[in-house]
């Protein structure tokens, strides 16, 4: 495939996949959870700071080994095919069709805003802008890119908006951050917010996966990773502090839709301000669910190409020169989940499954760097070995979190997650037996 994705554009991929629904639903949550200003922010600066640490490891692997495939590619180099095979395996079973299709349902109930929808309606439009974006994918990743760019950069500006015009909000006031610490802050409370924060964040690594078609990929693909981290954390914690100055605490954890309510005290918006944000989320879904999928299809063209998948899903259209097959693969995937799921359903799945193979991933870097020093690094982790350090206990104590709140869903994940290594041996001894 050509190297025609530029850093502009692989920054929007990072960007695109990170600001999703989440943002409009999250800090009402952490709110809730959090109750006093101070913890709040120190909750999305943390998260911030977590997903920057990742991608700044992440950084590293993806100028040392610069191919398609991501985490599935530094995976397989640093502890070989069967940790790589399970992370495809749990991309292809898992987490892609569960990212599609949580976004995508997001994007369809947000449509139902202005053209109501039954709740069997919100699946088949979901699966009918699957559909639709894994098409505009096949025909060509410049034009998959250049649709990034235009709608990442709406939906930034847009959210970027949204949290300066809430300082102008009626019934605003600083008086909101006079007791920043309330009556105390428990750390179990700032361990259990921070799950949800740190999925609003999820995006950072993704632009990795498409190494093999991003321009001078050793320079590029660092800059992007952590120019994407930076820019999200920006405009979250622009949201956060605007939310926070519009409403008190207590009113955003009795807010559920948040991002509505600021925007009806916002005297430019007027009467008009829950259409406003209802336009901004099916923007910002559709553009997450285009940089999805950009970046899914690409693990399973790399697990074909290095013969850990059928052949033919390595196939590259000669006419559009986009890994067809694959494409196809994730958008019947994406499709068929969101008519079997909801999006709780869709999010827990993704989450539980990513995780653990994020630690691995981090973890690599330490583990080439012990058995690769030979391997040319234009970029070495800043800060190492603190940054990834930290990054690496940020993903136990998720992980920890969820087993010990949530046994029975995480246990089946798991269980799905572990079900790939006898496929991968299966698969082994039917290629021995040809």
């Amino acid at each position: 495939m050509p190297r025609s994705v530029g850093l502009l554009q692989t920054i929007a991929v990072s960007v695109g996949v990170a600001i999703g629904s989440g943002i409009f639903r999250v800090p009402a949550t952490v709110a809730a959870q959090l109750q006093a200003p101070g913890a709040i922010l120190l909750c999305w600066v943390l998260g911030g700071i977590i997903a920057l640490c990742g991608a700044l490891t992440v950084a590293e692997l993806a100028g040392a080994l610069p191919r398609s495939g991501g985490i599935f590619a530094y995976l397989l180099e640093a502890y070989g095919p069967v940790p790589a095979f399970l992370f495809g395996w749990t991309e292809l079973v898992v987490i892609r069709a569960a990212a599609l299709g949580a976004i995508a349902t997001i994007f369809a109930e947000y449509l139902g805003y202005f053209w109501p929808l039954t709740p069997q309606q919100v699946r088949y439009t979901a699966a009918l802008a699957i559909a639709v974006i894994g098409a505009i994918n096949y025909v060509g990743v410049q034009r998959a890119a250049a649709l990034q760019s235009i709608t990442t950069a709406l939906k930034y500006a847009a959210l970027l908006g949204l949290g300066l015009l809430a300082f102008t909000a009626r019934g605003g006031s600083g008086a909101h951050f006079s007791s920043p610490w309330g009556a105390g802050m428990s750390l179990s409370l700032l361990a259990t917010a921070l799950i949800p924060v740190l999925w609003t964040y999820d995006g950072w690594a993704d632009p990795a996966t498409m190494a093999g078609e991003i321009s001078d990929p050793q320079r590029n693909l660092p800059r992007a990773l952590i120019a994407g981290a930076l820019c999200v954390m920006l405009v979250y914690l622009v949201v956060n502090v605007g939310f926070l100055y519009a409403l008190a605490p207590t009113q955003m954890a009795d807010s559920s839709l948040i991002a509505a309510t600021v925007a009806e005290r916002i005297p430019l918006f007027g009467s008009a301000g829950a259409g406003a944000i209802a336009a901004a989320v099916v923007l910002a879904a559709f553009s997450g669910l285009n940089a999805s999928m950009m970046t899914g299809s690409r693990v399973f063209f790399a697990m074909a190409d290095r013969g850990l998948f059928f052949r033919f899903a390595a196939r590259i259209s000669p006419r559009f020169h986009s890994p067809s097959v694959a494409i196809a693969l994730a958008t019947v995937l994406g499709a068929a989940y969101v008519l079997e799921n909801d999006f709780a359903q869709l999010a827990d799945k993704f989450v539980l499954g990513i995780w653990p193979f994020y630690a691995l991933t981090v973890a690599a870097v330490f583990v080439l760097r012990r058995t690769r020093p030979d391997l040319v690094r234009p970029y070495r982790v800043w800060g190492y070995p603190v940054v990834p350090a930290v990054f690496l206990l940020a993903s136990v104590l998720m992980v920890a979190n969820a087993l010990i709140s949530d046994p029975h869903n995480t246990g089946i994940t798991f269980l799905i997650i572990l079900a790939g290594v006898p496929v991968y041996w299966l698969r082994a001894r039917l290629l021995r037996a040809q």
